[in-house]
């Protein structure tokens, strides 16, 4: 089996949706600076993958 990415119920998956978007709203936070932008930018990518992952289960 394929390693996973997400886990497989709403309360785990809530948290890890919960630390990107802290995580990327650090990097909002110092956006003047390069590592800030990338921070913010990976963040966000990660942060919607969840997000749409998370709304994908059932339980």
């Amino acid at each position: 089996m394929p390693p996973s990415f997400y886990v497989n119920n709403r309360r785990d998956g809530s948290r890890l949706l919960s630390s990107a978007l802290v995580i990327t709203g650090a990097g909002f936070v110092r956006i003047d600076h390069p590592v800030g932008r990338v921070v913010a930018v990976i963040g966000s990518v990660v942060s919607l993958f969840w997000w749409f992952q998370y709304r994908k289960l059932e339980h």
